[in-house]
């Protein structure tokens, strides 16, 4: 075995994806996410050297229990989530809660959780799952960009922690993935959901799966700090004007 790597949001998307690419390329796994009937088949699947824990990374006691004096050589901080795409006076207050707490509050909990048994072993990558919305600003976007600027910070942050030790940090920034986001953001409409990639070719979750793979295959002593990833048919697109 090349090392264990842990997946949290792994029962779906890019987490399902990476969890596939590292099995293939004789990782052991730890996948953690809330779905256990998904987690359960994709254990089936895979087989071999695959282990799941059915936790919400909110719960920092499960987070705990799952993750603390493992052996974990990557921690793939994936599970995120966004909801609605309202102007924020009118945004749902659980929603944008939410979002704070599995993109912001989940990830520092599970990272939290490693660092301890990475810093003893000295060694160890994490690999934070930002995104586009996180440097560019879009209508709606607000409070989930919000929480991937902080995901990028924080990376930043936490690689000067850690300097000198042989512990890597990484932020990947997609930009648009053809998963099932959408649909979770708009709440099941299939309609409007599909409506997103109608007529464009967006990225796979299996060319993020590459993406974060490549980063971890590279020697130690390279660290990708910030890896932006868009789809050929999408840029971003300057400043939004008001005139009247």
């Amino acid at each position: 075995m090349k090392g264990l790597v842990a997946i949290t949001g792994a029962s779906a998307g890019i987490g399902a994806a990476t969890a596939k690419l590292f099995h293939q390329q004789g990782y052991a796994l730890l996948l953690i996410g809330r779905r256990a009937d998904r987690l359960q088949d994709l254990c089936n699947e895979l087989q071999n050297d695959v282990k799941i824990a059915v936790v919400d990374v909110n719960d920092r006691k499960a987070v705990l229990e799952a993750l603390q004096n493992q052996p974990i050589d990557v921690l793939v901080n994936n599970a995120g989530i966004a909801l609605g795409l309202e102007s924020f006076e009118t945004y749902d207050v659980d929603d944008f809660n939410q979002m704070i707490q599995t993109n912001i509050q989940g990830l520092l909990h599970c990272t939290h959780a490693v660092l301890p048994n990475m810093i003893e072993r000295n060694k160890g990558h994490i690999i934070n799952m930002g995104s586009i919305a996180g440097e560019v600003a879009y209508a709606g976007g607000n409070v989930y960009g919000a929480t991937k600027a902080f995901v990028k910070q924080f990376s930043r942050n936490l690689r000067i922690d850690l300097l000198g030790k042989k512990i890597r940090v990484t932020n990947i920034a997609p930009g648009a993935v053809e998963t099932e986001f959408s649909l979770v953001r708009f709440k099941g409409d299939v309609e409007r959901a599909n409506g997103v990639y109608a007529g464009t070719k967006a990225l796979r979750a299996e060319d993020i799966a590459n993406a974060i793979l490549y980063c971890v295959g590279s020697p130690w002593h390279v660290n990708v700090d910030y890896m932006e990833i868009m789809p050929t048919y999408q840029a971003c697109n300057g400043f939004k004007t008001y005139r009247e």
